[in-house]
């Protein structure tokens, strides 16, 4: 399938995932957090629609998933040590999300990078990291609708497939959360970005 239609259906699939757990219990988000996040989440969508059409795109994706990659390995390493960063790099984990959330449709990376480093409890970080990837998908949304990447009803027939196995997904999901710490959770969010980057740098090389 095309890229754009690809991304289409990704959207889709995204904000279904969102809803379910960007919703599940909102008043466990860090309000400064998400604040943060948010406007330059929008910067980075607009940013992003115009990059979609200029950039070539296998290279910043590379890069990306150079990037994403690095740091899980980095992670996952036994002399790693968790530290607080600096609220600062919200407004670049924001940025950053928003741009590859509509160039590459994986705006996550970076806000999990971000808020996975800022000491939050395990049901903070889900609850904030649930509310920055709605709002990115859905800035993200609307900016398919207008540049009328979503107007493919071919997608949304595909959509009626994909979406029920992405609410099963994030059902499983949650039954395993509720078991495990937050250093477990850190370390599974570690392995998604190393799948992450790892899918990145395939999509990017083929």
């Amino acid at each position: 399938m095309s890229l754009q239609f690809a991304l289409a259906l990704f959207v889709l699939a995204d904000l279904a995932a969102a809803l379910s757990v960007g919703l599940e219990r909102p008043k466990n988000a860090v309000r400064s957090e998400w604040t943060r996040l948010v406007p330059m989440i929008l910067v980075g969508t607009a940013l992003g629609v115009t990059l979609l059409v200029n950039l070539p795109r296998a290279a910043g994706m590379l890069l990306l998933g150079l990037f994403v990659l690095g740091f899980a390995v980095f992670t996952l390493l036994p002399h790693a040590r968790a530290r607080i960063v600096s609220p600062a790099w919200g407004w670049v984990a924001g940025l950053a999300g928003g741009i590859t959330s509509t160039v590459f449709g994986a705006g996550g990376p970076p806000y999990a990078i971000y808020l996975s480093q800022r000491a939050l409890t395990k049901e903070q970080f889900r609850a904030t990291l649930g509310l920055a990837t709605l709002t990115s998908i859905s800035l993200r949304l609307l900016a398919f609708v207008v540049t009328g990447v979503l107007l493919d009803l071919e997608v949304w027939r595909t959509a009626l497939a994909i979406v029920p196995s992405c609410l099963l997904g994030i059902w499983v999901a949650r039954r395993i959360y509720l078991r495990i710490s937050r250093e477990q959770l850190m370390r599974a969010v570690a392995l998604l970005l190393l799948g992450s980057g790892g899918s990145l740098i395939w999509r990017a090389l083929n």
